[in-house]
């Protein structure tokens, strides 16, 4: 039995599904509680059931997106274990790149024949240890935090929540730039340094995603069309990975 074999066993199945399973039922109790405490509000049952539908509706096409994730990292990681980490608290942008890191640490590829148990074991250790830290943050600092965000202190309303957007700004182009860094270090060097030898694919399918956000971006904003930007971050995949399966054919 091969490690990706193992990997899509039923006890890892079981394990993963259990919890998927367990955070599905707290979804539908917080969903039942939220609708009773609409009516104690006295909130029009007409328009809660629109708001659930038009959530419901507008939730699939994004969530294409992490399905396309777990397609991803299932090559490698078995089915289970990806379908766990994007289903519960995982991002789609996390789980990727800290795989590709962790695998790279300890000697292996993200691909079925250079998996091992040990190699597994590392990455799936990394990819949980790494991303409890929000959690754990949260529940000690985040109502300190939300103060400040908030404006609690008159002087530092603006402040802070200027703050809150240019953080996440920054964060945002410093892992585009590091990404786009590695792209452009690939193909410039190749086998040599600027040979312009190495691949040109992952440059090209930046572009093309890129290009498609901004078009989603131009809808969302110029044309007043909010509903496209639910589905900006799965097209925009779609079509960088239909520009890259191009490429490579």
């Amino acid at each position: 039995m091969t490690v990706l074999e193992k990997l899509n066993g039923t006890g890892i199945y079981l394990i993963c599904g259990g919890i998927v399973l367990f955070i599905a039922a707290v979804c539908v109790v917080f969903l039942v509680r939220a609708w009773k405490a609409g009516k104690a509000l006295g909130m029009d049952p007409v328009k809660m059931k629109r708001a659930v539908t038009s959530s419901a509706t507008f939730s699939l096409l994004p969530s294409v997106a992490i399905l396309l994730g777990v397609l991803a990292l299932s090559g490698s990681l078995g089915l289970p274990w990806p379908w766990l980490r994007l289903s519960v608290i995982g991002a789609l942008h996390y789980e990727t790149q800290v795989a590709d890191a962790a695998a790279e640490q300890v000697g292996v590829s993200l691909s079925p024949d250079a998996m091992t148990t040990q190699a597994f074991a590392t990455i799936a250790l990394l990819m949980s240890v790494c991303i409890m830290w929000g959690m754990v943050l949260t529940t000690l600092f985040n109502r300190r935090y939300l103060r400040r965000l908030q404006g609690r202190n008159p002087a530092g309303a603006s402040a802070g929540r200027g703050f809150g957007d240019q953080a996440m700004a920054a964060m945002f182009i410093g892992m585009v730039s590091a990404y786009l860094g590695s792209y452009l270090g690939g193909f410039v060097s190749g086998s040599g340094l600027f040979t312009f030898s190495g691949s040109w694919t992952p440059l090209v399918t930046a572009a093309v995603a890129a290009l498609a956000m901004a078009v989603f971006t131009w809808l969302a904003e110029k044309k007043h069309l909010a509903w496209v930007d639910n589905f900006s971050i799965a097209g925009s995949m779609l079509l960088g990975m239909a520009a890259a399966v191009a490429i490579g054919h």
